[in-house]
């Protein structure tokens, strides 16, 4: 049996929601039992997740389409940027507080002659990995977020602070969308 298991995930899978246990006897047909309990759930857990994902891909496109055209916001990173917003809409004054609410707001760490900004720590946790995450695969697949590192380096940035600015681009962009997906009426 175990030689008959050596394949790539999702073959395995559909191979164990095929054993039957009928066909061998004593420990190994209570393993077989199991194997194929254990794919089945595994495969009804797939399916839900392909329903919910494509429920929360057509949620967004009805309420922010224009978000899934910026660069690394897929389905559920727009639904987590729009849940933030929605979750707090009296705190959506301007694209300042939105970038604070998302906690991707400058936040003041100068002394003496040095001047500079660090990371807010603040915010809405999950927003502000969503605009992680578009940023690095903007500074992964994008030649202009890759051409904005390279300058920003040459001027004495670091890769951190570089990384906070192009957050704080991506929720200016998040906003405006955003704004006028709720002041457009449905």
């Amino acid at each position: 049996m175990r030689n008959s298991l050596r394949l790539s995930l999702s073959r395995l899978v559909a191979r164990c929601a095929n054993l039957d246990s009928v066909a061998y006897r004593g420990v190994t047909a209570a393993v077989a039992h199991t194997l194929r309990r254990l794919a089945c759930r595994i495969q009804y857990l797939a399916e839900e997740i392909h329903d919910l994902q494509q429920r929360i891909a057509t949620a967004v496109k009805a309420a922010a389409p224009a978000l899934l055209e910026l660069r690394g916001i897929g389905p559920d990173s727009a639904a987590t940027l729009l849940i933030a917003a929605g979750d707090n809409p009296h705190r959506l004054r301007s694209e300042s507080s939105f970038a604070a609410l998302c906690g991707v707001s400058p936040v003041e760490a100068s002394s003496g002659k040095t001047q500079r900004h660090r990371l807010n720590r603040g915010g809405h946790r999950q927003a502000n990995a969503a605009l992680f995450r578009a940023v690095l695969t903007g500074l992964r697949w994008d030649k202009r977020t890759r051409d904005y590192l390279q300058r920003r380096t040459t001027e004495g940035l670091s890769k951190r602070e570089i990384i906070r600015c192009l957050k704080r681009f991506l929720a200016q962009a998040v906003y405006r969308i955003i704004r006028d997906a709720l002041t457009t009426p449905a």
